[in-house]
């Protein structure tokens, strides 16, 4: 660690010139740099004050980066990512305000930390939610910190936070987002155990008539024009055989033999498309 302090004169006693300050080892000074950067218009040269600034002040992007570590990031990504913030805090400051480093450490932390807010969620989480799910986290440490203290119930936690039950058990909820369970997971110890996929969903039979559609779609169009006309008509437009009859001349049974044979037809043509998709064993074949 290092202090400034003015060196005394011969036959005055040590004052120091202005008062110390504590900076840390890996904080250069680097004012003049700065200084020279700040004058510096976009080009080779700025570019290259600017390389020279980021890898004085990169160990100090290191050592913050290295506060976060075994929180389930990588090291290397940490630094990564504090580096980036570096970067940032050395485009945006103004020598003029102040010191680099007070600047520069809020920046870099702040890269960090939302690095893990919008990065680390196996569950992406709306921004709402990851506040509830701090607030509530920081009270459960807050209300367990004495030896012996039960855990806070939500209501508990309400009271702590000044947040509804209902806003608590969403921040709650939101404790387990940053890791997810597999599907396979098996949710049952016995033999008939069964997997989180098969508690999910249900069959859609929607699906069967989108393939039955497909599948009647040529046997319909091979067939006569007055027999694809009655099914039309019968099917489509909900007309009965007796008015279908009168609309084209013909008698009601007349009718019901052509809608009979014609759908018999498509249903065939229908089936043996389907069987001829398919190898020996009932295996689709491509």
């Amino acid at each position: 660690m290092l202090i400034d302090m003015s060196t005394s004169r011969p036959g005055t006693s040590a004052q120091p010139s202005a008062p110390a300050r504590r900076r840390h080892d890996d904080a250069p000074d680097t004012a003049a740099l700065f200084t020279r950067l700040n004058g510096l218009e976009e080009g080779p040269e700025r570019d290259a004050v600017r390389d020279e600034l980021v890898t004085a002040w990169l160990p100090m992007a290191h050592r913050i980066a290295g506060r976060f570590r075994d929180r389930g990031e990588s090291i290397e990504d940490l630094r990564q990512v504090a580096a980036l913030g570096l970067v940032k805090a050395i485009d945006r400051f103004e020598p003029e305000r102040g010191a680099f480093e007070s600047y520069a450490v809020p920046t870099i932390t702040g890269e960090v930390k939302r690095h893990f807010r919008d990065r680390m969620w196996a569950l992406r989480v709306p921004r709402r939610v990851q506040e509830l799910r701090n607030k509530v986290r920081v009270a459960r440490r807050e209300l367990t910190q004495n030896p012996g203290s039960p855990e806070p119930s939500a209501a508990d936690i309400a009271v702590h936070t000044g947040l509804t039950e209902d806003e608590v058990a969403t921040g709650m909820e939101a404790l387990e987002s940053f890791s997810t369970l597999s599907l396979d997971a098996e949710l049952s110890a016995g033999d008939d155990g069964y997997s989180l996929a098969d508690t999910l969903g249900s069959s859609d039979t929607s699906y069967d008539t989108v393939v039955d559609r497909e599948s009647a779609k040529e046997g319909l169009r091979r067939l006569p024009e007055r027999e694809r006309a009655i099914l039309y008509m019968r099917f489509f437009e909900d007309m009965t055989q007796s008015r279908i009859a009168d609309h084209l001349g013909i008698s009601q049974m007349h009718v019901s033999r052509l809608i009979s044979r014609s759908c018999a037809r498509v249903r065939d043509e229908a089936l043996g498309q389907r069987a001829g998709r398919r190898g020996p064993e009932g295996r689709a074949e491509l």
